[in-house]
């Protein structure tokens, strides 16, 4: 079973080579956990796991809470790392971290209100139903995110009472490493324990006998893998794995504003978010306009991208790009990988794409946007729901009738009318077929990290 590995950054010594992917100068090299360490990881967190869930949730919530001031204390250290290993943007980085600070004051303020249910039985007894946590979870982030995402595994799991051994991604192990670091440094000894590897060592921790959740938040293929390992092993599995989000633009749209959501939406840090839109398809009356506004849009978010996380990525991307052109797509601007130093891709604009070119069946995960033109909004729809993921979807349109149509017939986990990113704090969404399974954020994350024992409690034999 294979993890995310990057076999272009692993040393023959067993060390994970980092270079900064806006300049290609090296940021810095990590050493593998051995075997014997992933281990030794696991039973700190079984052994700090009993303590740790009979620690009352108000004080296990002002624990997590003195975590995410910790990581407040040094959110720029944290920032400026984590743009020198991906290359997402200065802004966007420290957007992460602040993200991540918020996620886990959120979880502290909801781990203690996470309540049991009185349940109807007898006059003559009581019913009702406890949640427990699970035990020592395994966490397995992303790079794309690595502060934001990993805090809300993170927290909802501490702040139910489990322990965590967290492994971040091999391409950026210096800012899982720090976070872990940070956020440890607030908790008892056990509670959170960082190791660093590949997908090797991913692997490995997941199959270790202690571990009673895999969390996971990463590609398809990973995840498939975890939940082999999960079902093998009775261990509880939730995963957010990957999307090829569509983006439905109805008739009656304004299609300068619909180009500029579709711009945001496939370009913001580089195409690189799992939510990015990965199909455009745009009825007929507003295409040619729309069309011709994504390409100006496409031109300036090329001057102000950041590049991709590594050259492994920028090939596979433009490999997407080529398909699509072989097949008889139609490049309207970008698809040349740049001169120069650094991971760049341009924003690009492909037409015309058949249905099975790589850039439409698969998530590409970078800043491409192939668009179909569509005769109605039926069509839209029936072609937005024929894919194997089941991750998000946008709509934007003027016709209420069309977007409530849209809400109750697509095959995702959250639907999106009218702006392609937002909602509401505390959203959870469950993500469809290969694009996971089980709530992976908001209050529902912490229904995941605990069990329910329903207890019914009577009188003793020949009472009154």
């Amino acid at each position: 079973m294979t993890l995310d590995t990057a076999p272009d950054t692993r040393s023959p010594t067993g060390t994970i080579r980092i270079v900064d992917p806006a300049s290609g100068d090296p940021v810095g090299e990590h050493r593998v956990a051995e075997p014997a360490e992933v281990v030794a990881a696991v039973r700190r967190a079984v052994a700090a796991f009993p303590d740790w869930a009979a620690t009352p949730p108000a004080r296990r919530g002002e624990l997590v809470r003195a975590a995410a001031h910790a990581l407040a204390e040094r959110a720029d250290e944290v920032a400026a790392l984590n743009t020198r290993e991906t290359g997402k943007t200065a802004a966007d980085a420290a957007g992460g971290v602040q993200a991540a600070i918020g996620t886990l004051l959120q979880y502290a303020e909801l781990g203690p209100l996470h309540r049991g249910k009185a349940l109807r039985g007898g006059p003559d007894a009581v019913d009702y139903a406890l949640p427990h946590p699970r035990g020592v979870v395994a966490a397995l982030t992303p790079w794309n995110d690595p502060a934001a995402v990993a805090a809300g595994l993170l927290g909802a799991a501490i702040v139910s009472g489990n322990t965590v051994v967290h492994k971040g991604s091999e391409r950026c192990p210096g800012t899982a490493a720090l976070l872990n670091e940070i956020l440890a440094g607030a908790l008892p000894d056990g509670v959170l324990v960082g190791v660093t590897g590949d997908g090797a060592t991913g692997a490995l921790l997941a199959e270790q006998p202690g571990v009673s959740v895999l969390a996971h938040v990463g590609s398809t293929a990973t995840g498939r893998s975890l939940a082999l390992v999960g079902a093998a092993r009775d261990v509880h599995v939730i995963r957010e794995n990957g999307g090829n989000d569509a983006l439905v633009i109805d008739e009656g749209v304004d299609p300068v504003w619909a180009a500029a959501q579709a711009a945001l939406g496939a370009f913001a840090n580089a195409g690189q978010i799992c939510t990015s839109v990965e199909r455009v398809f745009v009825h007929r009356d507003v295409a040619d306009a729309f069309v011709s506004a994504l390409v100006a849009e496409a031109e300036s978010w090329t001057k102000r991208m950041g590049p991709l996380v590594d050259e492994r990525m920028r090939q596979a991307v433009h490999a997407h790009v080529e398909d699509a052109v072989a097949r008889g797509a139609r490049l309207l601007t970008g698809g040349t990988i740049p001169e120069g130093p650094g991971t760049f891709y341009p924003a690009t604009v492909l037409v015309d794409v058949p249905d099975d070119a790589l850039a439409v069946t698969e998530e590409t995960f970078g800043p491409v946007v192939p668009v179909r033109t569509v005769d109605d909004f039926d069509e839209a729809l029936l072609l937005a729901a024929a894919d194997r993921y089941g991750l998000a979807a946008t709509v934007l349109t003027p016709d209420m009738a069309h977007a409530h149509r849209a809400a109750a017939t697509l095959p995702v986990g959250t639907v999106k009318v009218n702006a392609v990113f937002g909602g509401a704090p505390g959203g959870s969404a469950q993500p469809r077929r290969a694009s996971g399974s089980g709530y992976g954020y908001g209050p529902e994350l912490l229904d995941e990290m605990t069990t329910t024992t329903v207890v019914h409690l009577g009188l003793p034999g020949g009472a009154a």
